[in-house]
């Protein structure tokens, strides 16, 4: 668009942040006029203005309010960056499907409004990646000439993958067959390497060494019902004794079960208790 040329350094500076993965910005897919489009809410672009992540950019105006983050992204879409949507109905019959957008007259930014993209960014990346496709596309059509260390190295180096690749499937297909003769051995069975598909890195798929296949506890969810009958068990009758340095007195204090529907009473007790002779 014209208007995005007009754009001062520092405005697209500031699209361009909003534009890249590091701002954090949730972005959603819609659908305007029958085309794939990008769009987010207001709320979530103040949020990346505020982020750390926008202070460290240079060259960019200083926000440090959610006002003063809504009036510049009033600037940048003054430039045509993102335009104001109204969001309609899903375009599918699943739920996922892109909702229908279309562009309000009206252009202003509001933290409840939803704004589409019509930036795709700085485009450097998408350039060195055709780049470096080419470039790789055009190694492997000349590969016969190649001097012939390069070819060597080359082929030693692609049979040193197959390799690797060749003893993973061993090491599965071995741990298997162990796991087989161990279950009916030594019930439960043993696992070599358990880690081995898990998601982890690429130590810790092998440790550790083997473990036992056990079976994994359940955790079993309390009623109310039982954690109520729990409290009146452990409550019960408590009783509390006190007696005075001469012996004279015993008192003793009873606690009444719990009843349902009633509050919880107390009574004391005293008894008259003879000294020792």
């Amino acid at each position: 668009m014209e208007q995005q040329l007009k754009a001062p350094p520092d405005v697209k500076k500031v699209a361009d942040f909003l534009r890249s993965g590091g701002a954090g910005l949730k972005i959603r897919v819609g659908a305007l006029n029958g085309k794939r489009v990008d769009y987010f809410k207001g709320k979530s672009a103040i949020k990346a203005l505020l982020s750390p992540a926008y202070a460290k950019v240079k060259g960019v105006p200083k926000v440090t309010t959610e006002e003063e983050a809504a009036t510049l992204l009033q600037v940048v879409n003054a430039f045509a960056f993102y335009l104001r949507v109204q969001r309609g109905q899903a375009t599918g019959s699943s739920s996922s499907s892109p909702k229908a957008l279309q562009v309000i007259p009206e252009q202003m930014f509001g933290p409840k409004e939803y704004y589409a993209w019509f930036y795709e960014g700085s485009q450097w990346t998408t350039y060195a990646g055709g780049i470096l496709m080419v470039v790789i596309m055009l190694a492997g059509v000349m590969f016969p000439l190649w001097p012939p260390i390069m070819r060597l190295g080359v082929y030693y180096l692609s049979m040193g993958m197959l390799g690797l690749i060749g003893l993973f499937f061993a090491i599965a297909i071995l741990r298997l067959i162990f796991y087989v003769i161990t279950v009916v051995v030594a019930s439960p069975g043993i696992w070599v390497f358990p880690q081995l598909f898990a998601d982890v890195g690429f130590v810790e798929s092998f440790i550790p060494l083997w473990e036992w296949d056990l079976p994994k506890k359940k955790k079993s969810k309390k009623t109310k019902g039982d954690s109520k009958k729990e409290k009146s068990s452990s409550k019960g009758k408590s009783r509390v004794e006190a007696s005075t340095s001469n012996g004279g007195a015993f008192i003793e204090e009873v606690q009444e079960e719990e009843q349902p529907r009633q509050r919880k009473s107390r009574s004391a007790m005293i008894e008259e208790v003879e000294d020792d002779e």
